[in-house]
């Protein structure tokens, strides 16, 4: 399924570039701007945002693990319910 039409990027491509980002660096954190930039290119009129990330959420490997042991996942851009103070 293409999830950027201005970019012309598939799903397939979307979950290929986050497990190779994943492999590479157990720790690190992916964002859809390293997504793109792994593919070799940039968003553009961000249309596709909202169906971008539910495509990394959707992603296994898209959790932190910490050190590669399996553990606690870090929200997603915005998604973590904050404290009340």
């Amino acid at each position: 399924m293409i999830v950027c039409h201005c970019m012309n990027i598939a799903d397939h491509e979307i979950r290929g570039a986050v497990d190779w980002m994943r492999a590479a660096d157990p720790d690190t954190i992916i964002t859809p701007r390293k997504v793109y930039r792994a593919l070799g290119k940039s968003a553009d009129c961000g249309g596709c945002l909202p169906l971008f990330l539910d495509t990394m959420r959707r992603c296994d490997s898209l959790a932190v693990t910490g050190g590669g042991v399996p553990g606690q996942s870090v929200p997603l851009f915005g998604t973590a319910k904050r404290k009340a103070p």
